[in-house]
């Protein structure tokens, strides 16, 4: 894509939408060894049978005349728009922000308030009022209020948001009405080049339909989320159609329209959408408790490449080079080994190992999914047992008090697979440690240097894993007034050593 720009297509101002309708040059927010053995290549498995096709072309005059109105009849009442509001406070003293000046501004500077609105578009995924988003369009709102094709308002509460599928639920009350919603399409059936209807409320004008194709499948480098495997299309998307409808010719709900490539703001025909097994799996847990479990396989990979396929004997660059196995991992115990290329999972092919990531978030704990695998030059089918990582995904903070050491003021917690992964961090490179987690201003561990993210990984020579290990090295150090604090932290996978004297 050349590093082109990426553009959040949601939540564009409503005191704005006339401005940018005059204007459409948007302000943009950026969010996407040794010599190979002469042997004969080896295929791998053979894909899984294709479905009958069953996709026509337009074969006469007639056929091109054909019109899409009842699929958009069928899908559009269940296209909401969703309003988010902000309550922002500004203060009247320019000094108000600074720790220094803000004397200047009095004991008590006045603030004023005002509630920015912010517009996107929804989907109603449940006859009894459940909608779902994206999770830029309601993030930072504290109210909001969801208006239904037929014009009619509701208040809607938020269920439950998640940054990093950047999806979000909404429900509202209907008061035991049944509204019109879309069923969710099994994306697997898809193919570059079905025809797709992306449908949303652009700029704040109203719902409008827009017509395009499939074109593409499983895009894993857009890079503006955790867990991304999206459907490229061509329909038009723009600000405002964040959360909206991607939907198949049965009036099925393909994706949830996300984000577009664009130089200018505009719909350069590059559009994305979160697919429909993630969209599910995402309003399944917020429907059923409001608890997010991401399975994994425990495994990590690299791309195949010319290189790579010659010498692994593959007849062309495809599949994914297990590097790295988790001990004890759903992958190990299932028997997948470093070296091997996985082809496919669950019949899909992947090329990366964020198709890999994918795939397995979108599986429930406990199911199962099948890879198949090239090892040794030998096709395999291996089947794994989906768990999530083990540990808390929820950080179980400890707030540093005692004032003689560099840590103070900080708060911190136990490292585990679980918290990394949802932190955004390398499960695999933070195994155990103690995790900085916040670092408020004015304190010791501020002035310092630590900031949140970074990982304690030794203190005076002794190794940190656990909490214990933590405040055992810390009390030891406390002890001897002066002593010398020899630190090791990892910062974005680097090792920093540094010496405090107490």
């Amino acid at each position: 894509m050349n590093r082109q720009n990426i553009l959040l297509v949601a939540s564009a101002s409503i005191a704005t939408v006339l401005a940018m309708l005059a204007a459409p040059a948007l302000g943009q927010l950026v969010t996407p060894g040794g010599q190979p053995a002469p042997t004969a290549a080896v295929s791998g498995p053979s894909p899984d049978p294709a479905p009958q096709e069953t996709r026509v072309v337009p074969e006469s005059q007639t056929a091109m005349q054909q019109s899409f109105a009842p699929v958009v009849r069928r899908t559009a009442p269940a296209v909401v728009n969703v309003y988010s509001s902000v309550t922002v406070r500004r203060s009247n003293c320019p000094y108000a922000n600074d720790p220094v000046f803000s004397r200047l501004c009095g004991n008590t500077p006045t603030t004023n308030q005002k509630v920015d609105n912010s517009l996107g578009s929804g989907v109603i995924v449940g006859a009894d009022g459940v909608i779902v988003t994206n999770n830029h369009v309601v993030e930072g709102g504290t109210e909001f209020r969801v208006v239904l094709n037929d014009r009619r308002e509701f208040p809607a509460e938020l269920v439950m948001k998640d940054e990093r599928t950047d999806l979000a639920v909404l429900r509202i009350d209907v008061n035991g009405q049944t509204l019109p919603m879309l069923e969710f399409a099994d994306t697997r059936n898809i193919a570059v080049g079905d025809l797709v209807l992306a449908i949303g409320n652009p700029f704040g004008v109203g719902q409008t339909v827009t017509s395009g194709i499939v074109s593409a499948l499983a895009r894993t480098d857009v890079g503006v989320s955790d867990y991304a495997s999206f459907i490229q299309t061509d329909a038009a998307i723009n600000p405002g159609n964040s959360g909206g409808a991607l939907v198949d010719m049965q009036g099925r709900l393909l994706g949830v329209n996300s984000i577009i490539f664009s130089k200018g703001g505009g719909s350069n025909g590059v559009g994305f959408a979160i697919p429909a097994e993630m969209v599910k799996r995402v309003v399944d847990a917020a429907v059923h408790g409001g608890t997010l479990v991401r399975p994994w396989l425990g495994a990590k990979g690299e791309l195949v490449d010319s290189a790579k396929a010659l010498a692994l004997g593959l007849d062309r660059p495809r599949g994914v080079l297990i590097s790295q196995i988790f001990d004890g991992g759903p992958a190990d115990k299932a028997g997948l080994q470093e070296g091997d290329v996985v082809l496919t999972v669950d019949g899909r092919e992947v090329f990366d190992d964020r198709g890999m990531k994918f795939i397995a978030a979108t599986k429930a704990e406990g199911e199962t999914a099948t890879l198949s695998i090239i090892r040794a030059r030998q096709a395999k089918t291996i089947n794994v047992r989906m768990s999530a990582p083990p540990g808390t995904s929820k950080a179980e903070l400890m707030q540093v008090t005692s004032r003689n050491n560099p840590f103070s003021g900080a708060q911190v917690a136990e490292l585990s697979p679980a918290l990394a992964d949802a932190l955004g961090l390398d499960p695999f490179q933070a195994k155990d440690g103690m995790l900085i987690h916040s670092v408020p201003g004015r304190t010791i561990a501020r002035n310092v240097g630590f900031q949140p993210g970074d990982i304690v990984r030794e203190i005076n020579g002794v190794t940190i894993r656990t909490k214990k290990d933590f405040e055992t090295a810390v009390k030891k150090a406390e002890a001897t007034p002066g002593t010398e604090w020899r630190l090791a932290i990892e910062r974005n996978g680097q090792r920093i050593e540094t010496s405090l004297r107490g």
